[in-house]
């Protein structure tokens, strides 16, 4: 009885029994947010191999690092989150072609092996033969088993991993786009939905992703070398920070498209949804991801444009505004996630999200998440240090 009043105490209006539970809770909400920053840190990597953006070099092997550590992890959260994890495996030994979150283990896959990994390694095969030599004991067999038994160091040889990793990165590049451009897919093809259905959902998913990876490897950028002691390469940061404002931008304005295509429209469904983000959504979706994760950094980004001031200003300056633009851009899917399932098909009623402390849907198991990618982000950094890479003469 006590558990009927709790329930019930959680409803406004009417809504219909099964919508009372939250069946997508904060797992649901890091899946997209994790796999965006994997999208959006490669692509600010593309930026220096693709498209030949040198000042950006400084930031080339920790975004594809980066990127590799949290794709590791992106997958994750959603597995824990099944009821029987352990048959995640069924998804791509019974593949359904009609399933657009069933193949996802495809383009997952694709993108860890053969964009990533094979990137990854063209990159740092010469090195790894290197330090094969170098090293002794237990670390000389590690680094021998990662050159795949290929030790030629020739400039022919290595020419020829400049070339295969420009293309696996050019392929790289719509396949990131993809990866995180499906997710989106997934929430905005849900018809029954008028929060999620909307044909500008994966555009907004993947702008987004690259606003969230940027600001990541930004803020990675910084905190690694204050960690190593080494001066910031302020043109690199700067640039970052102009990028991050173009992309920024984008984002902005899809987003507010979007929010205004759907207040012209004023469909059935305007009503419920105006009540909840004036009600339910209010702080998450205008304070958190609007002024401080979107408009402050939006304004400051874009005053950087104008003036810059002095180093040690423009560097707390972006610290900050990379951490604002990851806290924005997590609430923005939090408001996608839980915002979307917060009122009732019937449009007459709200139920609501009360987040847990342990538990498999919990806080502490979301910090576990949210950190271990970060984890093994130290131990690549550790294992394949970029500051140690020899450059080809």
């Amino acid at each position: 009885m006590e558990h009927l009043y709790e329930m019930l105490s959680r409803v406004d209006g009417y809504i219909y029994p099964n919508e009372i539970e939250l069946h997508w809770g904060i797992l649901i909400v890091l899946y997209p947010y994790i796999t965006g920053l994997v999208a959006g840190a490669f692509i600010l990597a593309s930026l220096e191999r693709v498209f030949k953006v040198k000042v950006l070099k400084p930031t080339y092997q920790l975004a594809l690092l980066t990127a590799l550590a949290f794709l590791i992890v992106a997958i994750l959260p959603l597995v824990s989150h099944l009821g029987k994890p352990f048959r995640a495996y069924e998804i791509m030994t019974t593949p359904q072609s009609h399933s657009a979150m069933a193949i996802f283990g495809f383009v997952y896959l694709w993108y860890l092996m053969v964009v990533l990994l094979l990137e990854i390694w063209f990159d740092y095969r010469r090195d790894l033969v290197l330090w094969s030599e170098e090293k002794k004991g237990f670390w000389r067999r590690v680094y021998k088993i990662l050159t795949l038994g290929v030790f030629d160091v020739s400039p022919k040889t290595v020419a020829w991993d400049e070339k295969l990793g420009y293309i696996v990165t050019v392929i790289g590049i719509p396949s990131a786009f993809l990866l995180h451009g499906y997710v989106g897919f997934i929430f905005g093809s849900v018809k029954a939905n008028p929060w999620w259905s909307t044909v500008l959902m994966p555009v907004i998913f993947l702008f987004s992703a690259m606003v969230s990876g940027i600001a990541l490897v930004m803020f990675l950028y910084m905190v690694v070398s204050w960690i190593r002691k080494v001066e910031i390469d302020m043109p690199c940061l700067d640039e970052v920070g102009k990028y991050l404002f173009y992309v920024l931008v984008f984002d902005f304005t899809l987003e507010a498209l979007d929010q205004v295509h759907r207040i012209y429209e004023a469909e059935e469904s305007f009503e419920i949804l105006h009540m909840l983000v004036n009600g339910k959504l209010n702080i998450t979706l205008f304070v958190l991801q609007g002024l401080l994760g979107t408009i402050i950094p939006l304004l400051t980004l874009g005053f950087f444009r104008i003036y810059k001031p002095k180093e040690k200003i423009r560097k707390t300056a972006y610290f900050i505004i990379s951490l604002l633009i990851l806290m924005g851009i997590f609430f923005m899917r939090w408001n996608v996630v839980i915002g979307g399932q917060l009122f009732s098909k019937s449009f007459l009623g709200f139920t609501s999200f009360k987040l847990g402390l342990i538990g498999g849907e919990g806080f502490l198991m979301a910090i576990f998440w949210m950190l271990l990618p970060f984890c093994i982000l130290a131990f690549l950094l550790w294992l394949l240090p970029p500051w140690k890479k020899q450059e080809v003469s």
